[in-house]
C-alpha cells in the first residue's frame, strides 16, 4: 500500500531550479504551467528549509538521466545558498522514488549508473543537513537517495528495496558500502539478494528509517523537526557530520572554526539570558 497523495501536489507549490541547459529542470513561467508528465526536479525554500521534489508522476517518479545529471549543480546551489540551512527530499504524490527510469538502462547500463553514484556522492556531500522523507515506494536509485541523506523520516505504509538482482546489474560498490554502514551486512545481503521489498516497521528496526509516522503526520512532523534544525548551530551540525562520515583530515580546521565562529559564546549567552539563539556560521559555499 502507498501513501495518500497529499491535497495539494508539490508541483503547484514549489518553485524550480533554472538551468536551461537541464531538461529536467526547465523553468516555466508559472509553476502551475508545467506539464504534468514531465520528468524534472522542482524546488523551494521556505525558512531555512529547502526541499527538493522529485517529479516524474507518471513513471512513480523514477529518475530519469537528466534528473540524475540536473541533482549535483542543483546540491551545489544550495550549498551555497546562506539562507538554506536544512535540505528536505521528497517525491511527487504518493510515491517517493520508484529509482531509475529502466528505459534509460537499455543503451548503456554503465552510464546510467555512473550519473546515479555522482548524484547520490553529490547528496551524500551536502554540507548541511538532509532529510529524505519517504511516502510510498522507495526503491532502486530511490533507496541510494535516501540512505544517502543524513535521516529518513518515513509514512508508516512506505516500502523499501533495493533490485539491482532483478535486472542482473551489480549494485554499485560505493553504494552497497554506503546501504551496508547504515543498516548492518545482514539487513543488506538481504535486499540486494532478494530484490524484494520490506515495510516501514521493517526499515525503522534495521535502520534504513529513522522515524516512522502514523498517516497524516508525516508533514507536521518533517515541518517541526525542519524547524529545529534550522534553528540549531550550523558550525556544530557540519562538524558532526564530516565526523561521523568517517572523516579524519579536518578536526584542526573545525577546532580552528569553533574558535572564531562565536556560536559558542551565543549559544552560552542565549542560554543564560533565558532566550533563543542566534546562531550565524555558515559554510563557505
Amino acid at each position: 500500500m502507498t501513501a495518500p497523495v497529499p491535497d495539494a501536489p508539490p508541483s503547484e507549490l514549489f518553485g524550480l531550479y533554472g538551468f536551461d541547459s537541464h531538461p529536467a529542470l526547465a523553468v516555466p513561467e508559472r509553476a502551475d504551467s508545467i506539464r504534468p508528465m514531465e520528468p524534472q526536479l522542482l524546488h523551494s525554500i521556505t525558512d531555512g528549509v529547502a526541499t527538493v521534489v522529485i517529479h516524474h508522476p507518471a513513471k512513480r517518479n523514477a529518475m530519469t538521466a537528466g534528473m540524475w545529471e540536473a541533482l549535483p549543480p542543483l546540491l551545489d546551489m544550495l550549498a551555497a545558498d546562506p539562507g538554506v540551512r536544512v535540505l528536505v527530499l521528497t517525491g511527487e504524490g504518493g510515491t517517493f522514488c520508484a529509482g531509475a527510469d529502466i528505459s534509460t538502462l537499455r543503451g548503456s547500463p554503465e552510464s546510467a549508473q555512473t550519473l546515479a553514484v555522482r548524484a547520490e556522492e553529490a547528496l551524500a556531500a551536502f554540507p548541511k543537513p538532509t532529510l529524505a522523507v519517504v511516502r510510498g515506494h522507495c526503491v532502486g536509485g530511490g533507496v541510494q537517495l535516501a540512505a544517502a541523506c543524513d535521516l529518513r523520516f518515513a509514512d508508516e505504509d512506505a516500502l523499501f528495496g533495493v533490485t539491482p538482482a532483478r535486472l542482473g546489474i551489480v549494485y554499485a560498490a560505493s553504494s552497497t558500502r554506503r546501504l551496508t554502514s547504515l543498516v548492518s551486512p545482514g539487513t543488506a545481503k538481504y535486499l540486494l539478494f532478494s530484490g524484494e521489498l520490506i515495510d516501514a516497521e521493517r526499515a525503522l528496526r534495521t535502520g534504513l528509517a529513522d522515524e516512522v509516522l502514523p498517516e497524516g503526520e508525516l508533514g507536521k512532523r518533517v515541518t517541526e523537526f525542519t524547524r529545529v534544525l534550522a534553528s540549531r548551530s550550523l558550525l556544530t551540525q557540519a562538524a558532526a557530520k564530516e565526523f561521523a562520515n568517517g572523516r579524519t583530515d579536518r578536526d584542526a580546521y573545525w577546532a580552528g572554526q569553533a574558535r572564531g565562529s562565536g556560536d559558542s559564546a551565543e549559544g552560552v549567552a542565549a542560554f543564560l539570558e533565558r532566550r533563543q539563539p542566534r546562531f550565524t556560521w555558515t559554510t563557505s559555499g
